[in-house]
């Protein structure tokens, strides 16, 4: 029996906010994506109400597969800190639905008002480059000594502009 193909109405995506019950899940998921440990000061700062739409679990067929966390900057900034899907769940728009989200939600946010989201990509990782690019973020700089414990050390600083439109945008469906 074969899967069915990823474009078929019985695959579902959804997504859930972050708490204290699936934040183990999270750390697994993290420590399959990311070649970094992350602290507990992370992970207890990513399940603060005030990031509850900006860090999401992404599940695919029930199944958590990835993750997006954020948090808010200098009343006005969202930085992305980590968005990852497990390997054989990429090419099924998973991480474009999520990075939708938090787009969506961060023209909607008026307490403080969102102003732009930005985030570091590896400078080795031009795949992530054009991701993101594809979504309307812009280079905006190079940082070099990003990274402290990995090669390249060097990031790429991409930035996304927030505005009313991008409110309505998000709905659109992707072909």
């Amino acid at each position: 029996m074969s899967n069915p193909p990823a474009s078929s109405s019985s695959s579902r995506v959804t997504f859930a906010s972050l708490t204290y019950r699936n934040l183990g899940t999270v750390k697994k998921l993290n420590s399959v994506l990311f070649p970094i440990k992350y602290s507990d000061k992370f992970y207890q700062d990513i399940i603060a109400p005030e990031v509850e739409d900006f860090c999401q679990l992404i599940y695919y067929n029930d199944v958590p597969v990835g993750n997006i966390c954020c948090r808010l900057e200098n009343n006005k900034d969202l930085y992305l800190m980590t968005m990852g899907v497990l390997a054989p769940y990429r090419s099924k728009q998973l991480g474009s639905q999520a990075l939708k989200r938090v787009i969506k939600a961060a023209a909607s946010h008026s307490k403080p008002k969102i102003r732009r989201i930005y985030l570091h990509v590896q400078v080795s990782n031009t795949d992530a480059k054009r991701f993101y690019e594809r979504h309307g973020f812009k280079e905006a700089g190079i940082k070099e000594d990003y990274y402290k414990k990995i090669m390249p050390r060097g990031a790429w600083i991409l930035e996304r502009i927030i505005d009313s439109e991008d409110k309505q945008d998000q709905e659109k469906p992707e072909l």
